[in-house]
């Protein structure tokens, strides 16, 4: 099997895209046809489906990708150098994610690859996913429900306590028998509309019969944290946000047993995605991140 031949499938499977596999790798959209032509008759299989100019993986074409992604392991452990990291790797997560996230591997990454680089991109969960299914970003750090999807191979997925927190001297502080609507009584310090968690807030809420009315609403969880623990509020966040703030004393967990949020942190890329030596990199390191 000519490794050419795999690289341009690969490109293809990667970028939907005869046309723009062509582009990335410097062919004619010619030599890309006859290179998959050759390896479809080569296989004996069909590796793509073409419908009303969209490229879509085959079957077989999919087992084609776990085999190249394969491949390219063995090269990497056979090699007597190890391969230089070198290339961008696009990241798109929620926004409260990225400082416990990207801000603890980036200097180590500066370090000990200088040639990746990174492009983050903070969304919704609905608009990450569409960053990702249309290959517009390689990797997903998502902050919400638990997604089981086999278009998705999940790296790492971590269970993350979501609660509402509130200055030491306020007045709902040290109870253990909060009712949903006496938090509606206080000012409510949110993420904005639409956000993972913000979500599943509202949702919880309406199980109640209750609805949620912020006095703010951000994706900057530093601001709802302090804000809070200058009494201005009751914020709903996940731990990992307002830790150091407990740590601190500045901030306490309020007991409201009626509402149950439960959130995953996962870290996934699209099934057909083609690993680049930097995107491993970038894996490996996100890993070791605990929340």
């Amino acid at each position: 099997m000519d490794l050419k031949n795999l690289t341009s499938f690969v490109q293809v499977a990667e970028l939907r895209s005869f046309t723009k596999a062509a582009g990335r790798l410097g062919y004619s959209q010619s030599t890309i046809s006859f290179q998959i032509k050759q390896l479809e008759e080569e296989l004996g299989v069909k590796l793509f489906e073409r419908i009303n100019h969209t490229v879509k993986l085959t079957r077989e074409g999919m087992r084609l990708l776990q085999c190249a992604n394969e491949i390219e392991d063995i090269v990497m452990k056979f090699q007597q150098t190890e391969e230089e990291a070198v290339g961008e790797v696009r990241m798109a997560t929620a926004d409260s994610l990225c400082v416990a996230t990207v801000g603890r591997i980036f200097s180590k990454l500066q370090k000990e690859h200088p040639g990746v680089t990174l492009k983050i991109t903070t969304a919704g969960t609905r608009e990450l996913f569409r960053l990702i299914d249309q290959n517009e970003t390689d990797l997903l750090y998502t902050l919400d429900s638990p997604i089981r999807d086999p278009d998705y191979v999940i790296v790492q997925e971590q269970r993350i306590p979501a609660r509402f927190v509130a200055a030491p001297g306020h007045p709902l502080a040290g109870r253990s028998d909060i009712a949903p609507q006496e938090l509606l009584d206080y000012p409510l310090l949110l993420t904005e509309k639409g956000m993972s968690y913000r979500r599943l807030l509202e949702e919880a809420f309406a199980l109640c019969d209750f609805a949620v009315q912020p006095a703010l609403e951000s994706s900057n969880t530093d601001l709802l944290c302090n804000l809070a623990e200058q009494g201005e509020g009751v914020a709903f966040l996940p731990e990992f946000a307002y830790r150091s703030c407990v740590e601190r004393g500045t901030l306490t967990e309020l007991q409201v047993d009626a509402i149950s949020v439960e959130i995953w942190a996962q870290l996934l890329y699209h099934r057909e995605k083609w690993m680049s030596t930097a995107l491993r990199v970038v894996i490996d390191e996100l890993k070791r991140c605990v929340l």
